[in-house]
């Protein structure tokens, strides 16, 4: 059984405690945060030991891997942290909020090569693997159209936007890996547009909380997306693969899926998922699984640094598009 540190004790540790605690392969050993009372209420939660200080977390002999799921803008100095002291890490995405940071993470990684994973945890969502893989198997011929909604229940509190990197780096990012690792592809160009139409205090920050990003891939086929930070009947997470064969969808998930028709209905009655929290809980697991997979089978895990650094690439370009109201190319190198 490896033994983890959980660096962060905010919402990220409470998905991935209660995952980490489940997995037969894993224990938590510890918790960290330079602010040992918030590491001490996560270890009531969750258990494990409580600890401020890195160095002795990275120097106990007990931790056999890392979780980092703290702030994006703390994400370079504990990769490299973990790194340095040979530590394989598990990381939240997006890895940074800049291909300079990220740049920095991989040179860490390239000067002490540890088993490294990002935690782009919807391409475990089981609904989500089996559309990627039929693809792959040709099932629907090669593709034309690849489309995703994502669409959130409410807008997130203002400080939490403000850290947030903008909605392309927060939100859409997990939508341009999904669709990227489906086609296996990355897009030659971008469109993307954006508005401010739920809360107006968004808009303040210079940010939007509507979106929709149109990429073309080098074959032709052309990948859309569309987010929304508002949604009146809960988490919206569609996705759809039409090819010249057919076509493959992945639908919204209720706690009540039975469809009633009278004279009143024709739909089911529960709403959606409420949130990432509860749409995408097994994939979370199922992540952490490949992680584990990849440190027991001594091979890489399959959501690479390189897989960020694509990622953000098309996210800032997305940014970028919609403040310039133009097409734009990535900047991959």
């Amino acid at each position: 059984m490896l033994g983890l540190a959980l660096l962060g004790s905010g919402r990220m540790a409470d998905v991935y405690g209660p995952k980490i605690n489940a997995h037969p392969g894993f224990h938590l050993v510890t918790i960290y945060n330079p602010r040992l009372a918030s590491a001490e209420k996560a270890v009531a939660r969750h258990g494990g030991t409580a600890d401020d200080d890195l160095a002795r977390v990275l120097g106990d002999d007990r931790i056999d891997a890392v979780i980092i799921a703290t702030p994006t803008d703390t994400h370079l100095e504990y990769v490299q942290a973990c790194a340095k002291a040979g530590k394989p890490v598990y990381c939240e995405k997006p890895l940074d909020m800049t291909l300079e940071r990220v740049d920095k993470c991989l040179d860490a990684l390239a000067a002490h090569p540890v088993p490294f994973m990002l935690g782009f945890n919807r391409r475990f969502d089981p609904d989500i693997r089996r559309l990627q893989t039929a693809v792959r198997d040709g099932e629907i011929g090669a593709l034309t159209f690849l489309m995703s909604w994502s669409r959130e229940p409410a807008p997130p509190p203002i400080a939490y936007v403000r850290r947030s990197g903008g909605y392309f780096i927060d939100a859409t990012i997990h939508d341009i890996d999904l669709l990227c690792w489906i086609a296996g592809e990355r897009p030659a160009e971008v469109f993307a547009s954006g508005s401010c139409l739920f809360d107006p205090a968004i808009a303040a920050e210079g940010d939007v909380d509507a979106t929709m990003t149109v990429m073309k891939m080098p074959s032709g086929c052309l990948a859309h997306v569309n987010n929304s930070r508002a949604c009146a009947y809960g988490f919206d997470q569609r996705l759809e693969a039409f090819g010249r064969d057919g076509m493959l969808q992945t639908r919204n998930h209720r706690d009540d899926n039975l469809v009633r028709w009278d004279d009143t209905r024709t739909n089911a009655s529960m709403p959606l998922k409420h949130f990432f929290l509860e749409r995408y809980d097994a994939s979370f697991y199922h992540a952490l699984d490949e992680f584990h997979r990849a440190l027991t089978e001594e091979r890489a895990p399959s959501c690479t640094a390189a897989d960020g650094r694509t990622a953000l690439a098309i996210a800032l370009a997305c940014e970028r598009s919609r403040r310039e109201h133009r097409a734009v190319e990535p900047e991959y190198v």
